[in-house]
């Protein structure tokens, strides 16, 4: 674990080596005053050396001067390396989450990758700059502080060094204790963060419903659990410091009874005692360093497995090494002997499912909520695995392509339309990022929604809010068909893309469906059954399974499952 924290220090050593330069500087510098502070005492003020005087006064201001030098490099390089450790994980981990398969995203929540993102890297940052610096600064006074000491006494110096394991043992002792508080106030936030998450996006049905007592009830709950956890953290702190500090303050004890023994038995002058009470005030600071240094570490030891925790998982969907790049696929698309069921999932939802569409073929899928319409269509472009079976595009395996080809070449559109908090203009080209104002003002134009932005004040600048909220549902579907239009793909997906609209809403849809079909392989999901009176061929699902097939007249003629349905969906 510590080398692999280590090696995100390599592309930053030399600041990493400025600020172990300036720590190791300002530590050395500490260790003299106490000896300075003797010379002016024994030899200087005695003998009324003024120039003597001076010079050390002269010296112990160079010191300062040179220690608030190395101060402001270690605060300020040593926490811009601290930042840029942190970029670089943040980067790391972010880039690792767009790798990962769905199936990771439909267990985890949203809130507790952003604690992830946020504060774990926080603190790691907070680590990698003040441990390591802590852990040098403190060493090396304490090493030293030991040859001046002993230079004054031996006797008393071993005395002195006795406390130093006894303070290391209680940190190893109760560090684990931390840790583990840590981890629960970790846990902890990232929950309350999801339950505020959760009340904001679905405010409106909050209010709709009336259940704001309800969501405060939850955030009680939530709230409470943080609470607990945060209190347990406390204790162990607490616990720790009430006893470092005791150990403290009899290590001052130890020393004044010691040099007044020792003062008693002659064996040392009075003065002594005064630079040991020094030197002891100077170790006690790196002692302190190297307690906070250890708690700092279960703190960011916590935060740092949470963060390898998401680097060490492997997408569930990965491009084989000869995988090929398909510049332009024609949209033939035939599945043989499909099966498919979620992860850890008994029931299978997709069984046997055997289609063929040819190029540029327009056929639907339909059957009630739950026949696995949408699962079918979102192993196309490979958001899933089937469990056995094939798929090929063009005579090729899906499989054996890239996933970024793959789903270059296929357009979708869904019910549930998501935009992004910005404007109108760049929701649309996040289709295609380099396309040019004009290619955005024509898809705008074939989507049926040019009008309506030439309407606003702002035009394509104009802010959609969060996930679209400032626009209807009609508005935003058009707005997402024409990111559709400006992608350009050979293979289009509508799953259930009109399905929650107005009859107004819906015909201008249809209107640019049909636009956006010309030329392409198009696969409309749709329970309004008359949206799909013209497919060429119709596949109709129950529970998981293919059980009819054929153009609208053809179905309506068997009087089966889709006659039933054709007829409910007048009804």
């Amino acid at each position: 674990m510590l080398k692999r924290f280590l090696s995100y220090f390599r592309p930053h050593i030399k600041l990493f080596i400025i600020d172990t330069i300036a720590a190791v500087t300002v530590g050395f510098l500490s260790v003299l005053f106490p000896f300075l502070t003797s010379k002016l005492l024994r030899q200087y003020i005695p003998q009324k050396d003024i120039r003597g005087i001076i010079n050390v006064i002269l010296i112990i201001l160079a010191i300062y001067i040179v220690k608030s030098i190395g101060t402001w490099i270690r605060l300020y390089w040593g926490h811009v390396f601290g930042v840029r450790v942190e970029a670089d994980m943040r980067k790391e981990l972010f880039n690792h989450l767009q790798k990962l398969s769905f199936s990771y995203f439909d267990k985890v929540k949203t809130a507790h990758l952003m604690s992830r993102i946020s504060n774990d890297l926080n603190i790691i940052s907070e680590v990698a700059h003040h441990a390591p610096e802590d852990f040098i600064i403190s060493v090396f006074i304490i090493l030293g502080a030991i040859p001046f000491m002993l230079h004054y006494n031996v006797t008393l110096t071993l005395i002195a060094l006795i406390p130093i394991p006894i303070m290391l043992f209680w940190s190893i002792k109760n560090g684990s204790k931390m840790k583990k508080g840590f981890s629960l106030v970790r846990k902890e936030i990232a929950d309350i963060n999801s339950t505020v998450e959760n009340s904001v996006q679905g405010i409106r049905e909050v209010k709709s419903y009336a259940n704001e007592d309800v969501e405060i009830e939850k955030f009680k709950n939530s709230n409470m659990s943080f609470m607990s956890a945060k209190q347990y953290m406390y204790k162990n702190i607490a616990t720790f410091f009430t006893g470092m500090n005791l150990i403290t303050d009899l290590y001052y004890l130890l020393i004044v009874g010691a040099s007044a023994y020792l003062i008693f038995l002659e064996k040392i002058q009075a003065d002594v005692m005064l630079y040991f009470i020094m030197y002891v005030n100077i170790i006690l600071r790196p002692i302190e360093r190297l307690t906070a240094f250890y708690e700092q570490l279960q703190d960011g030891s916590a935060s740092f497995e949470r963060f390898t925790e998401i680097l060490d998982l492997n997408p569930d969907i990965k491009d084989k090494e000869n995988a090929i790049n398909v510049k332009s696929l024609k949209g033939h698309i035939k599945i043989s002997n499909l099966n498919f069921k979620y992860e850890k999932s008994e029931s299978i939802i997709l069984e046997n499912i055997n289609i063929e569409i040819k190029n540029g073929d327009k056929i639907a899928l339909v059957g009630e909520s739950g026949a696995g319409k949408s699962t079918l269509v979102s192993l196309l472009p490979r958001f899933y695995e089937p469990e056995y079976g094939q798929i090929l595009i063009d005579n090729i395996d899906i499989t054996n392509i890239t996933q970024n080809s793959l789903r270059e070449n296929i357009g979708i559109v869904q019910q549930n339309v998501f935009l992004f908090d910005d404007t109108i203009r760049n929701n649309i080209l996040y289709g295609k990022p380099d396309a040019s104002e004009e290619d955005v003002i024509n898809a705008a134009i074939y989507a049926n929604i040019w009008d309506y932005i030439k309407s606003l004040p702002e035009g394509l600048d104009t802010e959609v809010g969060e996930r679209g909220v400032r626009l209807s549902g009609g508005q935003k579907q058009r707005i997402s068909i024409a990111r559709v239009f400006l992608k350009n793909p050979s293979i289009l997906i509508f799953d259930e893309a009109t399905s929650s609209l107005d009859t107004e809403s819906e015909s201008l849809i249809q209107e640019s469906m049909e636009k956006l079909s010309i030329g392409r392989t198009t696969i409309i999901i749709a329970h309004r059954l008359s949206t799909v009176r013209n497919a060429d061929n119709i596949f109709v699902m129950n529970k998981g399974k293919i059980i009819e097939s054929g153009n609208h007249y053809n179905l309506i003629e068997l009087k089966g499952f889709y006659f039933n349905l054709y007829n409910k969906n007048l009804a």
